[in-house]
């Protein structure tokens, strides 16, 4: 009897292989070593918000919710937006509860571009976008933000866009450099997009962590970009639950209609206890008001240990990631860096060439500050030996 061969087929994405933040994170494992790379916390949530979901589990929150989220959810994420930014979205219509922000992302993608369509996205990027695109059938297209600063150019966006750009995507506060888009730059992209029918997805995971007074600029702030936006959030990076995979969408509702078309068959909707517990939990906003303070405290703990190493500390104004500059100590590429970081020194960091398309390498590595003061401790006593 012969064995059952599989049949082959050809891949939607040759290019993948393992994301570098589940290379890092094993190698880390491996090792024993501080997992300063992937950008999770290493503490646990407020116990008010687990309590919230235990009661909304005990009081029958367990079945399926409506398909676009919760009604109470909505209403306070819409809430939220209005209170923050003065811009009003329909709760019924215009806010879509996902299952986390990666998801929210592949959906208004997919609602949006059809084969051939050209997408613009700035690197370094997250590394979903691009085969989110692909998976769509669109055409990647790369700018890149200005190395070294990483702010926006937007002669080159200028030149970018052509017939054929159905969507930009960008990200602010932005992993992985930790910079800010400042209002001056909203506008610009504002006027930029004014006379074209690009649509936009901005990816706002990181919202709540703005540091040094500065405030964040949401594209819903700018009416021009809330018009053709898909604005995504993340509940997980909000309150400590990365792991619960819960984020949220708003766009207008000619756009979220589309979405909502391609959300129901691809997730149809979120696990109903969390989100009961997540519109109970945001009727205090003091959570996500202290986060910037939380968040800074732990930059400034982070970067002046980093100070007392040879490692060059790049500005770091938004997110929980530190960037910073290995070129004094090192003539390894960034990705041996990384690997040689954690089989020496036992600490974990992402090499900012994998967030880019081409691998374009600086000698700039990513390290991530959402942690315990007693982990940051420990992993800058293992840098001091750099």
């Amino acid at each position: 009897m012969t064995t059952p061969v599989t049949p082959a087929f050809p891949s939607k994405l040759p290019n993948v292989g393992t994301t570098i933040f589940s290379v890092m994170s094993a190698l880390a494992n491996q090792h024993h070593a501080v997992n300063w790379g992937q950008g999770f916390p290493d503490f646990g949530c407020d116990p008010k918000l687990l309590d919230a979901v235990t009661a909304a589990m005990q009081a029958g929150h367990n079945q399926y919710p409506p398909m676009p989220g919760m009604p109470q959810l909505r209403e306070a994420v819409a809430a939220k937006i209005a209170a923050l930014h003065g811009t009003h979205y329909d709760p019924h219509t215009e806010i879509t509860i996902t299952a986390g922000a990666t998801q929210a992302i592949l959906t208004a993608i997919l609602a949006t571009v059809h084969t051939g369509d050209e997408v613009i996205v700035l690197d370094p990027c997250y590394d979903s976008y691009a085969p989110n695109i692909e998976l769509a059938g669109g055409v990647i297209v790369r700018v890149p933000l200005t190395p070294g600063s990483f702010r926006p150019d937007f002669a080159k966006i200028a030149a970018a866009i052509t017939p054929q750009t159905r969507l930009m995507i960008v990200n602010t506060p932005h992993n992985p450099s930790a910079t800010i888009w400042t209002a001056d730059e909203m506008r610009q992209l504002e006027a930029l997009l004014a006379p074209t029918n690009v649509l936009l997805i901005s990816d706002e995971v990181y919202e709540h962590m703005v540091f040094d007074g500065a405030q964040h600029e949401s594209a819903a702030r700018f009416p021009g970009l809330a018009a053709r936006a898909f604005i995504v959030s993340s509940f997980g990076k909000t309150y400590h639950v990365t792991g619960w995979k819960v984020g949220t969408v708003a766009a207008p509702a000619a756009l979220m209609s589309e979405f909502r078309k391609v959300h129901q068959f691809n997730v149809f909707t979120v696990n109903t206890p969390m989100q009961v517990g997540l519109a109970a939990y945001m009727q205090d906003p003091a959570p996500y008001l202290e986060l910037p303070a939380f968040y800074q405290r732990k930059r400034d703990l982070f970067a002046e240990g980093l100070q007392q190493t040879r490692l060059k500390l790049l500005p770091t104004t938004g997110t929980y990631f530190q960037c910073v500059d290995i070129s004094e100590v090192t003539d390894l590429n960034e990705a041996d860096f990384c690997q040689w970081m954690v089989q020496e020194l036992g600490v974990a960091a992402i090499p900012l060439s994998a967030f880019y398309g081409d691998g374009f390498a600086q000698k700039v590595v990513r390290f991530c500050f959402a942690k315990q003061d007693a982990t940051l401790l420990a992993a800058l006593e293992r840098l001091r030996k750099l």
